[in-house]
């Protein structure tokens, strides 16, 4: 919600104080976090495990919360609903639990809904040079660079694009079908309209419709 109305901040009340580094139950040298960057991963870790209300183990839906809402330029606070007044003392700048603060530059709408997008209809993987076209010099996806595809999926359908070692590194829009896909898989962009019989889009996923994780 926080990043469907594009919100400043999102604050999430609970039955703890805040983010802690360990569990205070277990640990007396556990100590409050009082602010932290969205999306670090030894937040994830020291959120995780099982505990209680009060224990670690609610903690890190939190935190995964806090690195969505981030994606959106939002920051996310973690605080005590028990703490008195603790929203309009909040609002006035107030210093109360665990901030967690939004580094990145907020992603456009349609950006937004794709990193977010946990079901996904396919999987697409590529090889080490179309890897690096993406994520470094921000290119399209060229069919060129695929060398599998799995799954089946529509065109306008989100797919996962995954990296040489099967790591998921981005979400994007298609332009083909999943039969389409696979028989330009390796192949140019000029041949799509040779093996198809029609060419709709050079490429297989274009750069506004794809984000990056």
């Amino acid at each position: 919600m926080a990043n469907l109305i594009e919100a400043d901040a999102l604050i999430i009340l609970t039955d703890q104080t805040g983010m802690y580094t360990a569990d205070p139950r277990k640990d007396t040298n556990a100590t409050l976090i009082s602010e932290a960057a969205a999306g670090k991963p030894e937040l994830e870790a020291m959120a995780g495990g099982a505990g209680s209300a009060i224990g670690r183990g609610g903690m890190l839906t939190k935190i995964l919360a806090a690195k969505r809402a981030a994606r959106s330029g939002a920051h996310t606070v973690i605080a005590s609903g028990h703490e008195p007044d603790v929203l309009p003392r909040l609002l006035q700048g107030e210093s109360i639990g665990t901030l967690l603060t939004a580094s990145e530059l907020a992603l456009d709408a349609r950006k937004q809904w794709l990193a977010d997008h946990l079901q996904v209809s396919g999987r697409i993987t590529l090889d080490a040079g179309a890897v690096r076209a993406l994520c470094q010099d921000k290119k399209s996806l060229l069919p060129i660079g695929v060398t599998q595809v799995s799954g089946e999926f529509n065109r306008g359908e989100v797919v996962a694009v995954l990296d040489v070692e099967g790591r998921d590194i981005a979400r994007g829009l298609v332009n083909y079908n999943a039969d389409e896909a696979r028989l330009i898989a390796k192949k140019a962009s000029n041949e799509i309209e040779k093996i198809l019989g029609y060419v709709d889009e050079p490429e297989l996923i274009h750069r506004d419709n794809l984000v990056l994780l």
